[in-house]
């Protein structure tokens, strides 16, 4: 499982990567290709021509993480892109739906609320319900 803080974004390439590279080359790929900044604490997420095959590149403070998972069937989807945009800005649900085998694009999402709520206002000595004089500590 992966857990990441809410201020880090998480983009992802739209075009196929050589997968020989590793935190340099991956790197470059960011601040060449993305214009981004590969310490700037974003994840950035890669595939290869296959997409069989994920990296996902994270700078935590410290150092620099490459995490790589392999598929031993089927693919990663296809990431649509508006225009000639290098990559594109997912949400974490995204990418855990990803990672887990969830085809994002055709996962429903439903608004779970609740449409009434009805609060019962304290009585002066207690809680609803109980009489008064009964209280625990009393």
């Amino acid at each position: 499982m992966l857990t990441l803080p809410d201020a880090v974004r998480v983009f992802v390439a739209r075009d196929a990567v050589d997968f020989r590279k590793a935190h340099d080359g991956l790197c470059q790929v960011v601040r060449g290709t993305f214009g981004d900044d590969p310490l700037s604490g974003h994840l950035f997420v890669f595939t290869n021509r296959r997409r069989d095959r994920i990296k996902l590149l994270f700078w935590d403070r410290n150092g620099l993480w490459l995490l790589y998972k392999r598929l031993e069937r089927g693919t990663f989807p296809r990431f649509a892109l508006a225009g000639d945009a290098a990559r594109t800005e997912v949400d974490r649900s995204w990418l855990a739906m990803l990672l887990d085998g969830i085809e994002p694009r055709s996962a429903r999402f439903h608004a779970h609320h609740v449409s009434r709520v009805h609060v019962e206002s304290r009585h002066a000595h207690g809680r609803p319900g109980r009489p008064a004089g009964t209280h625990p500590r009393a």
